[in-house]
């Protein structure tokens, strides 16, 4: 091979690319920015000068474009996409997908082939898109989460894609931020071969060679047609997906936009569209939302970092095998969570009926993924080998985390805890999803050596991707440390609080919920209310999270941050009201609102004389500006 040190006018070469040429003839170009070798403008030049260099040569026949260190790239520096680079890129970014991507990889008269491993995201995907070729391994991970920072695709994705998937498959992938595998985009042929790591290089510069002496097809992305359905039918899937997504999210244009490109696209033709992609791009990354979701990535990036936890070098331990105490919706939300990040999972119950409904309903959830198609039937099975229902303690001998979900009452779980410092290995940890009682309250009957943590998640954890750890004075760092990375792989965003009332999640929602209360009480409409908060964004209006959540629990929070804050703390009569009236949430198909066999809410007339009930109890008059 030619020295990858040595350059054509003797100078010292750029580091970001590699380049050398094998007795072959394959010129092996490598994006080198490990770990996940980030895409930056500079590095796309340097990856330009490097293929046109390999174009030139008469001594090189086929191109392969692979990373280094286990990785073909995780797209584009994400600082690019709101920061302070915008002025600097949006001109370069656009150019570089028509002048770079097309005209000048995807054009060149040299069979390219990508030899993806690792992560293959974003820019560093649409590269790939762009190639004659794709050869991948089977554990690759491949997709374009653009829409997750409140832009598009800006490399020709919205282009390429739709026409080596199809378009629904690629609105999926697109507008769902997926990410797929290898062996999942090879069943889609958005790959056209599997190989293993260590013969990949190998196997891609094989691929090259056969396209230049015809064995192989010679595909340029951009101008396939076959995968593309009538353009009739196209259209109304388009806005079909247009309408789903104004009623689910109707404040977010950037999915809008990004359905307006590729559809432009299939109209005009996909060079039009690049254009249009280009100038989509460069609008998007001056929004507000942009700005906000860049904001977003690097704050849940930041809650992995804690000073004098996770920078003195303590690296995570495994945890293979998890049990779960309770019988509650939440312990079969969990579970769910769990088997599907391939955890094995022993649920334990106190009698033979509470096992078969709990392991029916993780069963449920997982059916109802084969149903949507997010999970083929071979998968299921397999999932649900990982999963075992108990009566007893005798499979704790091995297990590395203990969830405890039983009811709130601080004898029970001192009972529970004591049971299982008898029965599990010293090494495991125990964590309670209590938001009420005190964490070193629960822990008294243990042996002093152990330590217990509080791990909260949210309704429902299949869908909320955020995680509360919480840390008591005898958590040490490496129980911490533990937990995040568990947290990083069932793909939730670890935050660490400290052991106190609310925590962070309900000391935020506290006030909010407050607020609420003290406005209908006074002469708000509460379905007013929240129609005015879904209108602004969120998902949910404060009524319906109280319905989702379950009086129950809303009635022991008040309680305990009554006692806690009894200077800024408002107290309302109204959930004790409704609760006495068998009135619980969500649950119970009867809160707020009232809930049909889909769980479809529904305002409910009958409210109002709750609320008067509660305003007679408290000798609140109505106030007019309230009102209005």
């Amino acid at each position: 091979m030619e020295n990858q040190q040595r350059t054509n006018d003797g100078k010292s070469p750029d580091r970001k690319i590699l380049s050398e040429v094998g007795e072959n003839g394959v010129a092996i170009i490598t994006i080198n920015r490990p770990p996940l070798n980030l895409l930056s403008v500079d590095v796309l030049l340097s990856l330009k000068e490097k293929i046109e260099e390999a174009i030139r040569k008469d001594s090189v026949k086929a191109i392969v474009i692979t990373g280094s260190r286990g990785n073909f790239s995780a797209g584009f520096v994400v600082t690019a996409f709101g920061g302070s680079q915008q002025r600097k890129t949006h001109r370069e970014l656009g150019f570089m997908s028509v002048d770079f991507i097309t005209d000048t990889l995807e054009a060149s008269r040299k069979p390219i082939v990508a030899a993806v491993e690792g992560f293959s995201l974003g820019g560093g995907f649409e590269i790939a898109l762009a190639c004659h070729a794709r050869i991948s391994t089977s554990t690759s991970k491949l997709g374009l989460p653009e829409l997750q920072y409140g832009i598009l695709p800006g490399f020709g994705g919205t282009q390429r894609l739709p026409r080596l998937v199809g378009l629904p498959k690629a609105l999926e992938m697109i507008l769902t931020s997926k990410r797929i595998s290898g062996d999942e985009a090879c069943n889609m042929c958005l790959v056209d071969a599997i190989s293993p790591s260590d013969q990949l290089l190998g196997s891609a510069c094989q691929w090259a060679l056969d396209i230049l002496e015809c064995r192989r097809p010679w595909s340029i992305s951009l101008f396939r047609t076959d995968r593309l359905a009538p353009l009739a039918e196209a259209r109304t899937l388009l806005n079909s997906v247009r309408a789903q997504i104004q009623k689910q999210n109707p404040n977010v244009i950037h999915p809008l936009v990004c359905i307006d490109v590729i559809e432009h696209g299939i109209l005009c033709g996909p060079r039009n569209g690049l254009w249009k992609e280009a100038e989509a791009l460069h609008e998007l990354r001056q929004s507000d939302s942009c700005r906000s979701l860049v904001h977003v990535f690097f704050a849940k990036q930041s809650t992995s970092k804690i000073p004098g936890i996770t920078d003195i070098g303590l690296l995570p331990r495994k945890i293979n095998k998890v049990a779960i105490l309770g019988g509650s919706l939440m312990s079969s939300g969990i579970a769910t969570v769990l088997v599907l990040a391939n955890y094995y999972v022993i649920m334990k119950y106190i009698d033979q009926n509470s096992l078969q409904n709990g392991i029916g309903r993780v069963k449920a959830n997982l059916e109802g993924r084969v149903k949507e198609g997010r999970m083929t039937q071979e998968h299921y099975k397999k999932v649900c080998t990982l999963l075992k229902g108990v009566l007893s303690y005798d499979n704790f001998k091995d297990v590395d985390l203990v969830i405890e979900d039983v009811p709130d009452v601080v004898s029970l779980k001192q009972q529970f805890f004591a049971d299982l410092d008898e029965c599990c290995p010293l090494h495991c940890i125990f964590a309670s999803t209590t938001c009420i009682v005190n964490l070193d309250l629960i822990g008294e009957r243990m042996k002093p050596c152990r330590e217990i943590v509080g791990i909260h998640f949210f309704s429902s954890p299949s869908v909320t991707d955020l995680l509360e750890i919480v840390r008591t004075e005898r958590t040490s760092p490496q129980t911490l440390v533990d937990l995040l990375n568990f947290g990083k792989r069932i793909q939730k965003t670890p935050i660490v609080v400290q052991n106190c009332t609310g925590f962070a999640v309900r000391r935020m929602c506290f006030p909010y919920l407050q607020a609420a209360m003290l406005l209908v009480e006074h002469g708000a409409d509460a379905y007013q209310i929240d129609k005015a908060l879904t209108s602004f964004g969120l998902k949910l209006g404060p009524f319906r999270m109280l319905d989702q959540d379950g009086f129950q629990s809303a009635g022991v929070h008040d309680v305990k941050f009554l006692e806690t804050f009894p200077d800024r703390s408002y107290k309302s009569n109204l959930i004790p009201i409704m609760r006495k009236n068998n009135r619980a949430g969500k649950y119970t198909c009867q809160g707020f609102y009232t809930y049909n066999d889909k769980e479809e809410a529904s305002p409910d007339p009958e409210i109002s004389k709750y609320i008067e009930m509660a305003r007679s109890m408290s000798g609140i008059t109505i106030k007019s500006k309230v009102k209005k």
